[in-house]
């Protein structure tokens, strides 16, 4: 059962990887209708929308786009920050949701991000405690350990809304201000539901993982 649930996680995180690099690509050739790059679409939605504080910025790396909550950017990598491409603009248009979601004070995001503080101390600590638990035959240090990685579990499914909200932003509005025709939405599905598909599976990777460490402490109390 343990190896199988580590098998499980691995094609998973593995198979999230493939679907987000490879429609990244394909969708990185084909030239949005509105020829705005990736850029321009996020300066466009933030200044509609009352953010014209907040800046748009590059950054080195792929897939390195992000918001950043601390200082109120929209940061995009080099591939999307200066291409008019249907996954620039989408992906651009993604992280301006984070944004707007900042702005309302979106029950989910302001969950996560008073999350981060805590799982700053506990997710370091909980690799090293069901370490010690586990070769020590420990149950009390594996007991805490297991507390601590579920805070990390639940992080992950308090992101899973967030970043499903941020893409249904983004396609709204899209849509909405012309951005994307009728005809280029299955690229902006394509790119955006990739991208949420990472998050789905590493929610459940944790979750496997959380299930392998809990057998482990079912099994350590059995053995005492």
């Amino acid at each position: 059962m343990l190896w199988i649930t580590f098998l499980i996680g691995l094609v998973l995180t593995l198979w999230a990887q493939y679907r987000v690099r490879s429609n990244f690509k394909r969708w990185s050739k084909v030239e949005a209708r509105s020829g705005l790059t990736g850029a321009e679409v996020a300066r466009r939605i933030l200044d509609m929308n009352g953010l014209s504080h907040v800046p748009v910025e590059p950054v080195r790396g792929v897939l390195s786009d992000h918001y950043d909550p601390t200082v109120r950017a929209v940061r995009l990598s080099e591939p999307v920050y200066s291409s008019s491409s249907i996954a620039a603009i989408s992906v651009a248009a993604h992280e301006c949701g984070h944004a707007l979601q900042h702005k309302e004070d979106y029950g989910a995001l302001v969950l996560r991000h008073r999350m981060v503080p805590v799982l700053n101390f506990t997710s370091g600590l909980a690799p090293w405690l069901l370490m010690a638990g586990i070769f020590l035959r420990a149950t009390g240090l594996t007991l805490v350990g297991l507390i601590f990685f579920s805070l990390t579990v639940l992080f992950h499914l308090v992101t899973l809304p967030v970043e499903f909200n941020a893409s249904a932003r983004a396609k709204e509005i899209m849509i909405r201000q012309g951005f994307v025709t009728p005809g280029e939405e299955t690229g902006v599905n394509r790119v955006l539901g990739a991208a949420a598909f990472t998050y789905v599976a590493g929610a459940l990777v944790a979750l496997l993982e959380l299930l392998r460490f809990i057998l482990i402490f079912l099994g350590q109390q059995n053995d005492d």
